[in-house]
């Protein structure tokens, strides 16, 4: 496992206001909403179906300001928002959507000045709300195992920020090897994150809070279920979130025909003092809950069965075969019975009739 170095920064990071200077980006928005991002560099210019629009000349210009194509069409033109930088950023790994970050950083309460462990970093957008979250003052350490991922990772935190965030530790490697401890939250967005439960535990501190990330209710189980096999934690709850816009027109208001749906599901859960069992949660019989203690025995007992070594055979299979009774009868061919069957009207046809 390798700790990708992070630049000294001198000064403090480039603020998202004021007027529009080089190397900002700019969202400029057309009539029919459609969106460009553009990066300022003097001299340069870009260029649409609709004209030409000079970067010198959206320099200096307040945000929120509009600007004029050289074919007349009028663009907005905004700083983009750290949504609109993560859905529109280049991907490596597919990205936590804003929604769901969002719902992170509040119900995790990320605070300034907090020790933050995710993994896997993937392209870098929870990242970014995440360092939001903590400051500069924080610390946010990344684990990634692919190199191709961190490198996409670090080109998005790097472009969002201006430049190195201070508060940011890229490590290359696998979260189970993680030796940091002292953390305050640890958010896993894994394949199979209750296996790195041990390292959790050894790594939150008492009262930590703990957020997985999962797509599917398979492995919404699994999670569930281990933390409350293992103890130590508070009963995990898991959700989702949905988000649908409305269109509002006049007296025309209705929900919008797209929303965003289903995306992932987030389990939580806090970590107890050392020693301490929750006490047990009152629950009604549940046909699901026995459904998954069958379905794990029948699994352990497979397993064992796989790992027991197999009897040797007290003879060959070539002379099993050949003293098998089954196969000695099939060497002698049976005259199938409907064969009798058929010809005993032919031989009533062969007699003669008398007459």
């Amino acid at each position: 496992m390798t700790t990708i170095p992070v630049p000294a920064v001198d000064q403090p990071l480039p603020a998202h206001r004021g007027p529009f200077r080089e190397g900002d980006r700019v969202q400029l928005t057309d009539p029919k909403g459609r969106m460009h991002t553009i990066v300022l560099e003097p001299g340069k210019a870009f260029h649409t179906h609709r004209g030409a629009l000079e970067h010198d000349a959206l320099i200096g210009l307040p945000d929120g300001s509009v600007i004029t194509a050289t074919s007349g069409t009028a663009y907005l033109a905004l700083r983009p928002l750290l949504s609109d930088y993560v859905l529109s950023m280049p991907r490596g790994a597919q990205v936590i959507y804003p929604k769901d970050a969002a719902q992170i950083v509040a119900m995790g309460d990320v605070f300034p000045g907090a020790k933050v462990l995710e993994a896997g970093a993937g392209s870098g957008a929870l990242t970014c709300s995440l360092l939001r979250a903590v400051g500069s003052t924080g610390e946010v350490h990344s684990y990634e195992l692919r190199d191709d991922f961190a490198v996409i990772a670090r080109k998005n935190v790097e472009a969002f920020f201006g430049g190195p965030h201070p508060a940011w530790h890229l490590h290359n490697g696998d979260v189970a090897g993680n030796k940091i401890t002292g953390f305050d939250r640890i958010v896993l967005d894994m394949l199979t994150p209750w296996e790195a439960l041990e390292m959790v535990e050894r790594s939150l501190v008492p009262g930590g809070v703990f957020i997985g990330y999962v797509a599917t209710t398979p492995q919404l189980s699994e999670l569930v279920e281990a933390l409350r096999e293992r103890g130590g934690w508070t009963e995990p709850r898991a959700w989702e979130s949905l988000v649908r816009d409305w269109h509002a027109d006049g007296l025309a208001v209705r929900p919008d025909h797209r929303m965003i749906a289903h995306t992932a599901f987030l389990v939580s859960a806090r970590k107890l003092a050392p020693g301490v069992t929750a006490p047990p949660r009152r629950r009604k019989p549940s046909k699901g809950a026995e459904a998954y203690a069958a379905r794990k025995a029948t699994l352990a007992a497979l397993a064992a069965q796989r790992e027991e070594p197999a009897e040797p055979l007290a003879e060959s299979p070539a002379e099993s075969l050949a003293e098998s009774p089954v196969i000695a009868q099939s060497e002698e061919p049976a005259e199938p019975a409907f064969t009798a069957q058929r010809e005993e009207p032919a031989a009533r046809r062969e007699e003669p009739t008398g007459e």
